[in-house]
């Protein structure tokens, strides 16, 4: 593949994005009104503070614009992914691209009982508590389904195109701009407790953390080199632009705006594009991918993809238990030679599910899983273009 964005089917993204506008609203439930007016509350607390704080980095950094521009800009030119992986099996033995395309919608790993990071998602278990500190126990009140818990992703700052958070999918989905009313976002993943939260009406506690952190760090969201100054101007040019134009590729694992897509997501409604990894075209995967696409109305892009070469998986990124495995998926499901990418990695997974007796000699299947994702993540960490 080349390194350039591919299109297939579907409808141009600069004009679904005007004519779903309207489509993109979503009613919400009592739970889930509270959760984004907790977050909002807890934002605008120290806003005056940080205002100033946002104000003396642009003075300083002779950046033409006021914070409302910023925060501005980032509403209409910053977008939401969530990132998946298609080719993920269910409890029911659908693929996660299958139920899509059957359901029409996205669905947490509360409904779905899967997970690209940590499976805590039940009542009681870690990710509903990190869910009643975050929103001030909103979705903990009596009566509340599983169904209104919110859609984790990311938000995509610099047109990264794998998306913002590509540790947790190969491929992600492009939410319509109008689905960042109804989003909370914080500064750090909500595992981590964050106490730095936002909405984008607001997101200036968010921004600041952000300045401050690319200053800090020499870098911002997994961009190298990037300083506040460039960041801000980069914002202030994404402003008025119409359409999604890919940045380059960031890598980012840990570096990311988480965002909490709050009332659901729905593909015919919210989405405006769906980006694939390459190494899915020609498979069943990537049939389903192109159909879902056709199917809601929206485009099906190819980013550059990450491959990796079996004797280049680091052993000390993601540990020992990586490399081994990697040479063993590559022997049962690749060609000689041929470098582990995300295609190849998914064959092993649903090999686990549907073939738990081959990877006996490994442990427990939970364990192999994990380990399926870690080396994932040294593909995106090291991985080049597909």
């Amino acid at each position: 593949m080349a390194g350039a964005l591919q299109i297939l089917g579907g409808v141009d993204v600069s004009s679904s994005r005007t004519a779903g506008a309207a489509a993109a609203y979503a009613p919400l439930t009592r739970a889930q009104r509270a959760a984004l007016d907790h977050v909002r509350a807890v934002a605008r607390r120290d806003r005056p503070a940080v205002l100033t704080s946002i104000a003396r980095v642009l003075a300083g950094c002779d950046v033409p614009g006021e914070p409302a521009q910023v925060i501005e800009a980032i509403a209409e030119g910053g977008g939401l992914t969530v990132n998946f992986h298609p080719d993920r099996l269910l409890a029911d033995g659908r693929s996660v691209a299958e139920a899509l395309t059957e359901e029409g919608v996205y669905r947490s790993q509360f409904e779905t009982g899967i997970s690209n990071g940590g499976l805590t998602a039940y009542p009681g278990g870690d990710r509903d508590r990190w869910e009643a500190a975050l929103f001030g126990g909103a979705y903990q009140a009596t009566g509340v389904r599983l169904a209104e818990r919110p859609i984790y992703g990311g938000l995509d700052l610099l047109g990264h195109p794998e998306g913002a958070c590509p540790r947790f999918g190969s491929c992600h989905l492009r939410l319509r701009p109008t689905v960042l009313a109804r989003t909370t976002f914080c500064f750090g993943d909500s595992h981590l407790g964050p106490t730095v939260v936002g909405t984008t009406d607001a997101f200036e506690p968010v921004l600041a953390a952000l300045l401050h952190d690319t200053d800090e760090r020499g870098g911002c969201l997994g961009m190298a080199g990037m300083d506040s100054v460039t960041l801000l101007r980069t914002l202030l040019a994404r402003r008025h632009r119409v359409g999604w134009t890919p940045g380059e590729p960031a890598r980012s694992l840990d570096d990311y705006v988480e965002a909490q897509v709050h009332g659901g997501v729905d593909l015919g409604r919210d989405v405006e594009a769906l980006v694939a990894d390459p190494s899915f075209q020609g498979t069943a995967c990537g049939a389903t991918l192109a159909g879902l696409a056709r199917r809601y109305g929206f485009p099906l892009y190819w980013h550059r993809g990450f491959a990796l070469p079996v004797d280049r998986v680091d052993p000390e990124f993601r540990g020992p238990a990586i490399p081994p495995l990697a040479a063993r998926v590559l022997d049962r499901f690749g060609r000689p030679g041929a470098p582990v990418d995300a295609a190849l990695i998914g064959r092993a997974a649903a090999s686990v599910v549907t073939e738990p007796g081959q990877w006996a000699d490994r442990g427990p299947a939970a364990v192999t899983l994990q380990h399926l994702k870690q080396l994932w993540h040294v593909v995106v960490r090291f991985g080049e273009a597909y």
